[in-house]
């Protein structure tokens, strides 16, 4: 029993030995190769950003009013109901212009059967002037009258047209498609246009909004109308509405001491999101330009100061550090102005022991 005790231990001593002596043997495991890039020179749009405020273009709020007075029988809008060009605001009471054309109507009638009495009696006055039995000088009176009664009857004809113009303003109907953004009049209400135009309702046009953009004087040189916009809103951070830019103030406007140019944009898409007084954050497409750009992955911060940016650059088989510097800053990569040529290599993240 001891001797196989003996055999059994000798055995185990022999097996970690030889195990001891294989994992001596074996090299050890390789760090991974770094992964390297080569700074590519890639067309990219020069921009511009600037804050902005969404707001009414001059002249998108309309005031509706009344030109003729009376009675509102009929009101057919709401506060913040929208409403098509053409359609019926409010209904004016029709009875007193019902008898203003009665009145022009009848006038008409009169100065007929007053202007058919002359014509027959000169009928007659010249069939008597021809055969000498009244002086001439009767049918010449006559005439003048003749003719005095045919104006007559023209002006009349004239007035009733002017009441019967003002037909269509018994209805007052909406000059522009809109929101409706106030009223009032009330129905039932009396409206008395002979002092003033009443405002029945304001309208806010549809699609009557812009964004004005803020453009610092150093910025603004490179800005021009047609320019393409795309901003953001804090009401909507995430969603990107699209503008283009359509004028640019000839005159600066200076805040806290600085400069600034107003810089109108037209919207393109997303207005029925938008409303006036909302803030934006705007960056204008100036211009496209050739850019060198590297991985945002491959640029480093200096600990020592939080300010200088640096990668490595592989020269002979190791990273170096490469101070540079960089310019705009997109999702796809960084440009870099100087430091770094196109071609060259570069290492995305950071060597084994290196130091910032």
């Amino acid at each position: 029993m001891k001797k196989w005790l003996l055999i059994v231990g000798a055995a185990g001593v022999a097996a970690a030995g030889g195990w001891w002596r294989l994992g001596r043997s074996s090299p050890a495991a390789d760090p991974p190769p770094p992964t390297l890039v080569r700074a590519e020179r890639r067309s990219i749009d020069a921009t511009v950003t600037a804050t902005g405020i969404v707001r009414l273009r001059t002249g998108a709020e309309v005031r509706v009013g009344a030109q003729l007075s009376g009675i509102v029988t009929r009101l057919n809008v709401t506060v913040g109901s929208h409403i098509e060009r053409g359609a019926v605001i409010a209904e004016i009471d029709a009875r007193g212009l019902g008898a203003r054309i009665a009145q022009a109507r009848a006038q008409i009638a009169m100065d007929e059967a007053a202007l058919n009495k002359l014509q027959v009696q000169m009928r007659r006055t010249r069939q008597l002037v021809e055969a000498g039995l009244i002086a001439r000088a009767t049918g010449e009176d006559l005439e003048e009258d003749l003719k005095n009664a045919q104006a007559k009857l023209e002006k009349s004809k004239s007035d009733l047209a002017l009441v019967e113009s003002d037909v269509p303003y018994l209805s007052i109907r909406a000059p522009v498609s809109g929101t409706v953004a106030s009223v009032s009049t009330q129905q039932g209400e009396t409206v008395a246009a002979a002092f003033n135009a009443p405002t029945f309702v304001t309208i806010i046009e549809d699609n009557a909004l812009e964004m004005v953009a803020m453009v610092d004087e150093t910025d603004i040189g490179e800005v021009r109308p047609s320019n393409p916009v795309v901003f953001t809103t804090e009401t909507y951070p995430g969603r990107e509405f699209h503008g283009v830019v359509e004028r640019i103030a000839p005159r600066a406007t200076i805040v806290s001491g600085v400069v600034n140019y107003e810089t109108g944009i037209a919207l393109r898409d997303g207005v029925a999101l938008l409303k006036p007084d909302m803030t934006t954050n705007v960056t204008i497409q100036t211009a496209h330009r050739s850019a060198l750009l590297i991985p945002n992955q491959a640029i480093h911060v200096s600990r020592a100061n939080g300010q200088e940016k640096f990668v490595y650059v592989m020269a002979n088989g190791q990273p170096k550090r490469r101070d540079i510097v960089l310019g705009q800053r997109m999702a796809t990569g960084t440009e870099v102005r100087k430091g770094l040529a196109a071609e060259e290599q570069v290492l995305l993240g950071e060597p084994q022991g290196a130091a910032k």
